[in-house]
């Protein structure tokens, strides 16, 4: 299964790597040199995703590793040194050969470390560049990455290990460079997945069947990004993607559902979109379209109001406009010059005299 594990996984970048290795074809030392000594970040998008990721990992809570044994302890923690120069390589290599390289290399290496038993309880903290997702219930935890191909081009990789002493693992192959249907009602198997960043999971519980709200980012394209909600469920043991679980009643009380969420908006905006526990609910920006100011057409931004999906009976229903509250006028702070007259440097004619 690990050798099929690795294969599925190397298979991803199949097409790209391909070409890549027709024109480019280096010698294997002087790209290893390479690899750990031209290291600069490439565009803004590496400085964003070094941010999520950290970010994601001082949200992560502490792992105990009580039941891994001595020796394997020792021998992951060695593992990891290496995983985690990969890691950084994968996401900051100023040289596209360099990158496709390091997460060629990553890719054995973290299965490696995994193979020991109850590798689960090790946190991986030196994987800055990895985002490692848990659910609240502990039974499975997501890794997943990225790989800048070039301005327009994103691969992602990801892996979902279960909670098993022997290594149970489930490769996440991203084909959404392929896909053409309709992403919002698609059903996809871990082998045609749609590849994103994870940054947050939320279970959901309703009668013997537990699914999960999975919350990433893709970078997409250089104008535009996505963020997403997809669904995550176990059927026979295997992870499947995608259920119908959001619902929108239109004006004329017809109804209809989608298996996932997608926002698509102009890389330039900041756009929210996750699961808020002070609400309950799923909530995200608001977008409206807009003329691009750089050639690249129509883009969606905020327009400062959100929307969201509340969970009625294990369905999550459309809200449309969260926030009703109106204010008569603009917030601003208190006055703080009490009736004094200032010059342009803020001094009194006093204080000008000085």
């Amino acid at each position: 299964m690990l050798k099929s594990f690795v294969a599925a996984f190397l298979s991803v970048g199949k097409k790209i790597d391909s070409e890549f290795s027709q024109s480019k074809k280096l010698d294997k030392t002087l790209k290893m040199k390479r690899l750990f000594i031209q290291l600069s970040l490439t565009n803004s998008e590496s400085i964003f995703f070094l941010s999520l990721i950290l970010s994601l990992a001082w949200m992560q809570p502490a792992r105990a590793q009580r039941s891994i044994a001595p020796d394997d302890l020792a021998t992951i923690q060695a593992v990891e040194d290496t995983l985690g120069l990969l890691a950084y390589a994968f996401v900051n290599d100023s040289l596209e050969e360099n990158r496709f390289l390091a997460v060629r290399a990553f890719i054995p290496t973290l299965v490696k470390a995994l193979k020991h038993p109850n590798s689960f309880e090790y946190p991986f903290t030196q994987l800055h560049t990895v985002s490692v997702q848990y659910p609240a219930d502990s039974t499975f935890r997501i890794f997943t990455w990225q790989l800048y191909v070039d301005e327009n081009t994103y691969r992602y990789y990801g892996a979902i290990q279960m909670n098993t002493p022997e290594l149970q693992l489930f490769p996440l192959v991203d084909r959404s460079f392929e896909f053409d249907g309709d992403l919002e009602q698609a059903t996809l198997a871990a082998d045609n997945w749609y590849g994103a960043l994870y940054y947050n999971i939320y279970p959901v519980v309703q009668g013997d069947q537990t699914y999960y709200l999975l919350f990433g980012f893709d970078a997409f394209s250089f104008f535009r990004k996505r963020k997403l909600v997809d669904v995550l469920t176990f059927r026979d043991g295997k992870p499947q993607f995608g259920l119908p679980v959001f619902r929108a009643t239109a004006a004329d009380g017809t109804t209809s559902t989608q298996n996932r969420l997608y926002l698509e908006y102009s890389a330039a905006a900041s756009v929210h979109c996750n699961y808020d526990p002070a609400f309950g609910m799923i909530l995200y920006d608001h977008l409206e379209t807009v003329a691009g100011q750089h050639g690249e057409g129509p883009v969606n931004i905020p327009d400062g109001t959100y929307e969201g999906y509340q969970l009625q009976n294990g369905i999550w229903e459309y809200n449309e406009k969260v926030f009703h509250e109106m204010l008569d006028e603009a917030p601003r702070p208190a006055p703080v010059l009490q009736g004094r007259k200032v010059d342009m440097m803020g001094r009194t004619k006093n204080e000008r005299g000085r």
